[in-house]
């Protein structure tokens, strides 16, 4: 006779994902669980289902901070169904859509990358076209985000978008 509710090794094993990432989708608000007398995660069975979106939605690039918000859509914290996972999914289309052409742009513009991400290198496509970052002297100037440049300049960009 199956249980009414689950244990957190229960979920991870049938969900395939580790009780520490159980416990951190909790924390972020993502799924819940009540606790029993003796301070033990207990969940309802739902919760199976509401991993996989969240793991599905990960896999295709969604931020966990996006799932949260597609999840709090969802009266009473219910499971998504097929028709959810449609109207969500839709509402990502742009995202998803705009990442899908920087792929495009990356995986076209590396063959003139050697990869090996010095970022100094004044044919790289990438990071520093036409070696705009030479100006700041040698070696890798910038690896993510922006870098303060010399003598108070203005922070530079990455990459241009």
């Amino acid at each position: 006779m199956p249980h009414a509710e689950l244990t957190v090794g229960e979920v991870a094993e049938r969900s395939g994902v580790a009780t520490s990432t159980l416990r951190f989708y909790e924390k972020e608000g993502l799924i819940t669980s009540r606790r029993t007398a003796g301070n033990q995660r207990r969940y309802q069975r739902e919760v199976l289902r509401r991993v996989a979106f969240i793991r599905v939605a990960q896999r295709v690039g969604i931020s966990l901070a996006m799932i949260r918000d597609a999840l709090n859509l969802l009266p009473d914290e219910r499971t998504p169904t097929r028709e959810d996972w449609a109207n969500l999914s839709a509402a990502w289309e742009e995202d998803l859509t705009t990442r899908i052409l920087l792929l495009q742009q990356l995986r076209d513009s590396l063959t003139g990358c050697i990869g090996c991400g010095c970022l100094s290198i004044s044919r790289c496509p990438l990071v520093n076209p036409e070696d705009r970052l030479g100006q700041y002297g040698p070696g890798p100037r910038t690896l993510r985000g922006f870098q303060e440049a010399p003598s108070g300049r203005q922070n530079l960009p990455l990459a241009e978008p």
